[in-house]
Order: C-alpha cells, then sequence, then structure tokens
C-alpha cells in the first residue's frame, strides 16, 4: 500500500522473448500479501495454465514463473494502483494504469495480449489501447477471455482450459 492508501500492484513477470502477455485486472488481497500472481487458492489460473503448458499448478511459485517465461509468456495488470475494499473488481475505484504500452515497446517479441477477465478488458479499453502506439495497434493481437478468478463461477476449470487453451499456444 503506498503513503495515500492506495494499493500498489506487482511488478511484471517478463522472460527474454515474450511473445504472449497475460493482463489481469489488479491482484487480490490474497495475491497482494503473498506478493505472488494469482496466490488466491481457488483462482484456477495456476490449473489452467498448468494443463495448456503441462505443468504441475503445484509447484512452487518461482518454478511456476520459470515455466511460463520458458513457454513465453509474460504476466501483468492493467491497474498499477488503485483504492479497493475487498478483492472484486467492482470494488476498484480511480485506477491509475501500469504503463503498459512502454513494456510492449521494450518487448518487441510481444505478439498478443490476452486480457483475464471482464475487468482486465475495460481497464484495456480505457487505458491500455490509448496509450499503444499505431504500429504497436496493428501488430498486437488482442484475446479477451473470461476470468480465472473463483467469482466467475459461470465457467468451469474445463472450459476455462478450452478456452484459454488456444490463445495461449497459438
Amino acid at each position: 500500500m503506498t503513503s495515500d492508501g492506495r494499493l500498489q500492484g506487482l511488478a511484471p513477470v517478463i522472460g527474454e522473448s515474450p511473445r504472449v502477455l497475460i493482463l489481469g485486472s489488479m491482484p487480490s488481497e490474497a495475491s497482494l500479501a503473498a506478493q505472488a500472481y494469482y496466490a488466491h487458492p481457488r483462482n484456477r489460473f495456476w490449473p489452467v495454465l498448468g494443463t495448456v503448458l503441462s505443468f504441475d499448478p503445484l509447484l512452487s511459485y518461482e518454478e511456476r514463473l520459470d515455466r511460463i517465461r520458458a513457454g513465453g509468456i509474460a504476466l501483468w495488470d492493467t491497474i498499477g494502483s488503485c483504492e479497493r475494499t475487498g478483492s472484486l473488481d467492482s470494488a476498484i475505484l480511480r485506477p491509475l494504469p501500469n504503463p503498459v504500452g512502454e513494456l510492449i515497446e521494450t518487448h518487441p517479441t510481444l505478439k498478443r495480449v490476452i486480457l483475464n477477465g471482464g475487468k482486465a478488458a475495460e481497464m484495456w479499453r480505457r487505458f491500455g489501447a490509448p496509450a499503444l502506439t499505431t504500429a504497436q495497434a496493428a501488430s498486437i493481437e488482442v484475446v479477451a477471455l473470461p476470468s480465472t478468478s473463483p467469482a466467475n463461477a459461470r465457467f468451469s476449470l474445463d472450459a476455462l482450459i478450452a478456452l484459454w487453451g488456444p490463445a495461449l499456444t497459438r
């Protein structure tokens, strides 16, 4: 948390030659407390990526990060800081965006952005897409997918895997 009471997000996780950038909205309370992406035990993010990339989602956090980096996947969030009580995206107030355009500029191997859920897609439309240069916008495919959050009970784990798999591997 910043000195003015705002929640501060996590640093990006990015390897040498990422091809896919997964953007969430803002880390949950559990993730911020653990300083780890998708740390809530019921979030299906790691089971989805583990299945698609063929690794055990119960590996240590650092081992999971190594596996996704090796798979050309980077992680970050659309929101860099905000005010929020609890973990729900609907409770986010006064979001300030992460400089996603700068990250894309410094990593020209990125060719796809995957938006994890509706709030990430909303924040992308509001802050991310407008910050891209014309060349970046033309070279980046953007895919909005259903959230892996436990709050998104509409989609089963199998359904999430079926939707996320092609976006991560093509």
